[in-house]
């Protein structure tokens, strides 16, 4: 079992920034990958990017060149900078885990981001 707390979410201007944390507890070294993804109202859950367990990272285009995710393995935390933000950023933001060998996907509770014109 793999459990995330995720913290940074609000509301900032159009062109703010925010860091989002999760933190991950529980079987933590049968993670292989962790993500963020958001879903907006009336929408799909999408990915906004990912990062593995040797920090490689791959990004939606959107938010390509915005946004960076990290890790602190110390902290068994996994960061999403969000820089230029947009008003079509606005939405929940998840973080997930991912274990290869059962497929088994983990979700936080989700954080709200808003982003005003």
């Amino acid at each position: 079992q793999v459990q995330l707390v995720e913290s940074g979410g609000g509301l900032v201007q159009a062109g703010g920034s925010l860091r989002l944390s999760c933190a991950a507890s529980g079987s933590i070294s049968s993670i292989n990958s962790m993500g963020w993804y958001r879903q907006a109202p009336g929408k799909q859950r999408e990915l906004v990017g990912t990062i593995g367990r040797a920090g490689s990272t791959n990004y939606a285009d959107s938010v390509k060149g915005r946004f960076s995710i990290s890790r602190n393995n110390t902290k068994n935390t996994v960061y999403l900078q969000m820089n230029s933000l947009r008003p079509e950023d606005t939405a929940v933001y998840y973080c997930n885990a991912y274990i290869y060998g059962s497929m088994m996907a983990y979700w936080g509770q989700g954080t709200q981001v808003t982003v005003s014109s």
